[in-house]
């Protein structure tokens, strides 16, 4: 064989396996380029899917919320409850006078579950029973001219009933005694007491405000013949959290907290059960008429939800606030009181108010 031959060969050789060499490389780069788009198909795909259930999850999550906040916006709404505003006169409001049919400057009030009203009628001395319905009041208590005798009273600011003996426990303001009035009978309590507010426990305890000490304090029923214990208050007269001044008219809750109509503080303490300095839970801002004021506030009253109702007697009105808020709510007012002075509900809910300066008591019924 030539060199020439030998030369070819070779070359052609050599162009196989060259060839053979780039077909090896093809196959390995089309391979890699599949893998690759493979790569990109997946991932593709797990991002649309991760996508897809991120929205349906901000969806669900909006759709949790939205549904979460009508709720809580319904519930809200319904604890809240509302009154008609035109008031109905469930006694007195014929002029103030001593007739049966009339009120004089009448007191915080005390219901009964048959709806019958006990009234503090202070400036007429007495104590008066208006049966529900009824078109004037029969008196159960003094009625006899002020005075000091066992039968008179004097200015009487507030009543309970003791309705398991039926009797009726009286704070005897001018008189600076509480005294008790079972079938025409009468016992002194307590003596030597500037008492203004009353209330009862469901544990068999009597509180009474005393005015001139500054101080609430709390006995147990039947027995008086002690100084009792002071359950709020009794630090002197002043505006610090473990003082009072000036306290009128007092709410006993479930839990034996001591709820006090502070005046000349204008506003509300709440005294927990031995508790050394009581809470502000309403006005505590001076005295004037925003919502977050109140006005020498006088009768209040706590509803099972907490929410506490205040007379707020210098601004005409009766305010709703909770404990933890800032400022309250008007519930009634406008031109339909003057100076209220007493609040108490019947078991419907309706709202009654001893309306001072019109010599009545004033019902606003419940909107269902």
């Amino acid at each position: 064989m030539s060199d020439t031959e030998n030369e070819n060969n070779i070359r052609q050789t050599t162009r196989r396996q060259t060839a053979s060499c780039l077909s090896h490389w093809k196959a390995i780069f089309l391979l890699i380029i599949i893998v690759i788009l493979s790569l990109i198909t997946i991932i593709s795909i797990t991002t649309i899917f991760i996508f897809i259930k991120k929205a349906e999850t901000t969806i669900n999550t909006t759709t949790l919320i939205t549904n979460a906040s009508t709720t809580e916006t319904t519930m809200n709404e319904s604890k809240f409850n509302k009154w008609k505003q035109n008031a109905i006169t469930v006694a007195g409001g014929n002029e103030k006078g001593q007739n049966l049919n009339q009120l004089d400057h009448p007191s915080p009030i005390f219901i009964d579950k048959k709806k019958n009203i006990f009234i503090a009628d202070s400036w007429n001395a007495r104590i008066v029973e208006w049966k529900h319905n009824a078109k004037e009041g029969q008196i159960i208590a003094g009625g006899n001219g002020q005075g000091n005798r066992m039968d008179q009273l004097n200015d009487p600011k507030d009543v309970v009933v003791d309705q398991q003996n039926n009797s009726i426990i009286i704070a005897d303001y001018a008189n600076r005694r509480v005294i008790q009035w079972m079938n025409q009978k009468q016992q002194i309590l307590i003596k030597n007491i500037f008492c203004y507010g009353l209330a009862m426990d469901r544990y068999g305890f009597l509180y009474v405000s005393d005015l001139l000490k500054n101080e609430v304090r709390r006995w147990k029923m039947g027995e008086y013949n002690n100084e009792g214990k002071i359950v709020a208050g009794g630090n002197g007269k002043g505006d610090q959290l473990n003082q009072l001044n000036h306290p009128t008219f007092i709410f006993v809750d479930e839990e034996q907290s001591v709820y006090v109509s502070d005046r000349h503080n204008n506003r509300v303490m709440k005294w927990r059960k031995g508790a050394k300095e009581g809470k502000v839970v309403a006005g505590g801002n001076g005295r004037g008429e925003n919502l977050k004021q109140l006005s020498c506030p006088q009768g209040v009253v706590v509803d099972d939800l907490g929410q506490i109702y205040v007379a707020d007697w210098g601004n005409d009105r009766v305010m709703r606030w909770c404990e933890e808020k800032e400022e309250g709510e008007i519930v009634v007012g406008g031109n339909q009181l003057n100076h209220p002075s007493g609040l108490s509900f019947d078991d419907e809910r309706n709202l009654y108010v001893a309306d001072f300066g019109n010599h009545r008591i004033a019902k606003f019924e419940i909107i269902l």
